[in-house]
């Protein structure tokens, strides 16, 4: 496998871009570095091809956004109708009620409907109107990051340029631990405007914990908004909502909606999203035509061919023959999470987080044609059983010769490029329940 186009952009690249992409969890450094393409051109169905005509499967999908799969037919042929009839105009385009009236048909609690161009933007949108109604500045907050606006940006390493007074606005809590979050409505009385959180990531909820979220932030007059960017259109038709029997005050979707178009949508009742009408939350590009369409049709898709209970049947053959497979050859790098939402964690013979066995098993992976991220691993609607099958034939490729090779956790021995980095550290600490 040749990488040479690869290589030679991502040294012109560093001349010429900061950080070498546009988005920090697609840089070289994000993946085996000096194994992994660093640079793509073209994609179709479940796969991808990168600047030097090396074909992968993919389960990383753009960072999740891609639900239906790379150049999908029918969103592609609604793009390019209306691509003939204009993209952006000097008044709003009609396909915005259309597109608000869809999703307000489909998500719970969904009375009105504002779309806006990315999750952070979102998020931040639903926050500054938790903000507005209840007349409170703080924020407790449970998430694995992503909304990359200053209220929340202020809490991870690469927090220079945010101005400092925010570390006071915002209050982190675990997930699953609601304790925590009754100590910081506790320690701030009457100033928490609203509870920000992820219905999941990768842990699943125990001991009732999303209802006494639920029950806590009504019982302190916040709103609670659920940070559906990714668990949204993905998890469920109607979202974590429905997934988790959960409500929130307001809703935030991104990625898998627009199949990778650039879209997000804030949701909730007439009540707090009237509020809109005192902010400023407007950006010329939030009527882009394209993307609206687009979404549309792949809104479409999902429900006229229940895209998502095919991944999620998918998803559950890789994730259970992965694991099988794993314990077959006594390799402690199993996946955790959701057949729809999954990732690997590895262990050494110590009970350590070993990085580098995940990395040798990505870089072996990714040799054999398979494209698995660090991080999330996702299954789309254009993934196909036989795209599984090959995927867990190349896993016990991999993990018998791990096997037959490696002792003592020396797994390093045979790397060829290096370990992932980190590309950000938390460093805000979480709330605990006082003793």
């Amino acid at each position: 496998m040749k990488l040479n186009n690869s290589f030679d952009l991502l040294e012109k690249s560093r001349k010429i871009i900061p950080s070498q992409t546009q988005t920090f969890s697609r840089s070289a450094s994000s993946f085996v570095e000096g194994v992994y393409p660093v640079y793509v051109s073209h994609a179709n169905g479940s796969k991808f091809v990168d600047v030097d005509g090396n074909e992968y499967l993919d389960y990383l999908l753009g960072l999740g956004p891609i639900t239906l799969g790379y150049n999908y037919e029918p969103v592609n042929n609604a793009i390019l109708s209306q691509l003939k009839k204009g993209i952006l105009f000097s008044l709003p385009h009609y396909s915005e009620v259309e597109l608000s009236e869809q999703i307000s048909s489909i998500v719970p609690n969904a009375e009105m409907v504002k779309l806006e161009k990315t999750g952070s933007n979102a998020v931040t949108g639903a926050v500054r109107v938790a903000r507005s109604y209840t007349k409170r500045e703080k924020i407790a907050y449970c998430g694995s990051g992503g909304v990359w606006h200053d209220w929340q940006a202020i809490m991870v390493s690469r927090n220079n340029g945010v101005p400092d007074f925010n570390k006071n606005l915002l209050k982190i809590f675990d997930y699953n631990d609601a304790d925590g979050l009754e100590q910081i409505f506790e320690d701030n009385p009457d100033e928490i405007s609203c509870v920000v959180i992820e219905p999941t990531h990768f842990e699943k909820p125990q001991n009732d914990f999303l209802k006494k979220v639920r029950k806590l932030s009504t019982k302190n007059n916040s709103l609670l908004i659920l940070d559906e960017i990714v668990t949204g259109f993905r998890f469920d038709i109607k979202g974590g909502q429905k997934f988790f029997d959960i409500k929130g005050d307001l809703v935030c979707f991104g990625k898998g909606m627009g199949n990778g178009l650039p879209i997000s949508a804030i949701t909730g009742t007439s009540e707090y999203m009237n509020e809109f009408d005192k902010l400023w939350v407007s950006s010329t590009n939030n009527s882009e035509t394209l993307s609206i369409v687009g979404t549309m049709t792949t809104i479409n898709e999902m429900q006229t061919k229940d895209t998502i209970s095919y991944c999620w049947n998918l998803g559950k053959k890789l994730f259970d023959g992965w694991n099988q497979i794993t314990d077959k050859y006594n390799i402690r790098a199993q996946m955790i999470g959701y057949p729809i939402r999954m990732t690997m964690k590895c262990y050494d013979s110590q009970d350590q987080e070993s990085l580098s066995l995940k990395s040798l098993i990505l870089q072996e992976l990714v040799k054999k044609g398979i494209f698995i991220s660090p991080g999330p691993t996702f299954i789309s609607f254009s993934h196909s059983e036989s795209d599984i099958e090959n995927t867990l034939l190349k896993l016990e490729e991999v993990c018998s010769f791990i096997s037959k090779n490696i002792s003592n956790d020396e797994y390093s021995k045979f790397l060829e490029g290096n370990n992932p980095k980190t590309i950000w550290t938390m460093e805000m600490n979480s709330i605990k329940k006082k003793i």
